[in-house]
Formats: C-alpha cells, structure tokens, sequence
C-alpha cells in the first residue's frame, strides 16, 4: 500500500469512497453525498492552507483517504486541527485507516499545530475509536444525540492528541497570525 499526497485524479474515487459513507454509515452526518465539484472545493482549500490531504492506494486503486483541516474557524483554534479518514468499505478492518491517520499526524507534527481532535460519528464507532486511541487520542467527551440519522439520535465522540509541544510551550506565529 502507498500513502501519497492526493491528487485532482483521485477525487472520483474519493467521492465514491465518501458517498458510501454519507449512504451508509455515521461517520458523517452529512445526508446527501456532496458532488465532484463539491469534493474539489474542499480539497483544494485544504490544499490552499498546506494541510494534509493524503491517498492510500494500491495497485493503482483509492483505497481510502484522510485529510486535516482547522478545527473552527474562529482566530484562536489556529493551532487546533481536525482530522478526516474514510477507507473503501470491502478494505475496513484491514490497517487503511490506521495507516492513513499515522501520516496525518507525521505531517501535521512540523507545521506548528499544537492539538488535534477527532470528531466521530457515533458513540458506537468502535473501529474508529479505537483506531485514534491507538494513535494516541484520548477521548475527551460525548455530546449525546446531537445528530439525526436513519431515524435514529446519534451522538459524537470527541478525541483529542497533542502534536508537537502540544500546550508545553506558547505558538510561534508568523505575520499572517497563522501556525508556524
């Protein structure tokens, strides 16, 4: 398997990847797949701010995806990110996901970020859970029944790991106020 920057080539199998998910999981609250061209203006936002946005493939196939983007928009998140991993449904369970978080992270450490969270659909997520808990996240609190899926409530988990100093050191920034 090969962990690589994505590309605009891969965004067709990355929207497929992602609408399977909004169909048929929780791992995203979003109801309706959003469309190709929905897919390319976040992904090249991420890519506008120098954030991660990676493919795992194999054999020349996507086999999942994960990126990181800022937590909240607000001035003092900036060095708070939030991460986003969707594997192939027939390669779950099989070290995509946890692979594809491992270089979210290694990349994220340099870029002057200080915590990253997990927002995951569903308190009942055991694979996703565990997968971040595996990667050092801890879990940090539920917010019950916030969402509204498949006729059911949902909650969301949050987890959180530190990157780099974490809260050990004030930020550097630079003169746009931004990470460095």
């Amino acid at each position: 398997m090969l962990l690589r920057p994505a590309t605009l080539q891969d965004l067709a199998a990355i929207q497929a990847i992602y609408a399977h998910h909004v169909r048929h999981g929780l791992g995203s609250f979003e109801e309706q797949p959003p469309p190709l061209e929905e897919m390319r203006r976040r992904y090249e936002e991420v890519a506008r701010r120098g954030l991660p946005y990676l493919a795992a493939e194999e054999s020349g196939e996507v086999l999942g995806f994960g990126y990181c983007a800022p937590y909240r928009p607000r001035s003092a998140y900036r060095f708070a990110l939030e991460d986003s991993v969707y594997v192939k449904q027939e390669r779950q369970g099989k070290g995509v996901g946890r692979a594809l978080l491992g270089a979210l992270l290694r990349a994220c450490e340099g870029l002057g970020y200080r915590q990253i969270v997990a927002v995951i659909g569903d308190s009942a997520n055991a694979a996703s859970i565990a997968v971040h808990a595996s990667a050092g996240f801890v879990r940090v609190g539920t917010l019950r029944s916030v969402g509204f899926k498949f006729g059911r409530w949902v909650d969301t988990v949050f987890m959180q790991r530190p990157l780099a100093a974490g809260d050990m050191t004030p930020p550097r920034e630079n003169g746009a106020g931004e990470a460095s």
